[in-house]
């Protein structure tokens, strides 16, 4: 996988640096995963690299078409390698998790404004808010719970 990421940090006209290897190598495994995520992850096997080289190394895979920065409300921003289609996303209101959503309907931008105000409009974020899974079932557990108490 190394040389496939190496690859495309050059072909997005980068200099490959361990930095740069280390962040792509951690969204392959960890999507979705916000910079001090990021930057804990890599000192696992970098222990030198510093949280501010974590910001400008993201902000340069970013700038460079490498990564997708999403900001949702009242988070801090993250960042995934699924690059260069116009999904969304569902985040867990109770846990943050978050899902991968593909297009809501049909090809870009997946939805169409009344008044796009002059706008050529290429792309749509979309966030679907609710609970996932395990947050569904805890709250199933809980409410069971309080059911059955006195």
């Amino acid at each position: 996988m190394t040389t496939a990421l190496e690859d495309s940090i050059r072909a997005a006209g980068l200099r490959v640096t361990t930095q740069r290897l280390a962040a792509l190598e951690v969204l392959e495994r960890v999507p979705h995963a916000d910079t001090e995520a990021v930057h804990r992850l890599i000192r696992e096997t970098h222990p030198e690299i510093t949280l501010q080289s974590v910001y400008v190394v993201l902000a340069a895979l970013t700038g460079a078409g490498l990564l997708r920065r999403i900001e949702p409300a009242g988070s801090p921003a993250l960042y995934e390698r699924r690059i260069g289609d116009n999904h969304h996303h569902a985040i867990c209101s109770a846990c943050g998790a978050v899902q991968d959503i593909d297009c809501v309907v049909g090809h870009a931008p997946c939805l169409t404004p009344a008044d796009a105000g002059g706008f050529a409009v290429a792309s749509a974020d979309v966030t679907f808010w609710g609970l996932c899974p395990a947050c569904q079932r805890a709250n199933a557990a809980t409410d069971a719970v309080t059911a059955v108490s006195p």
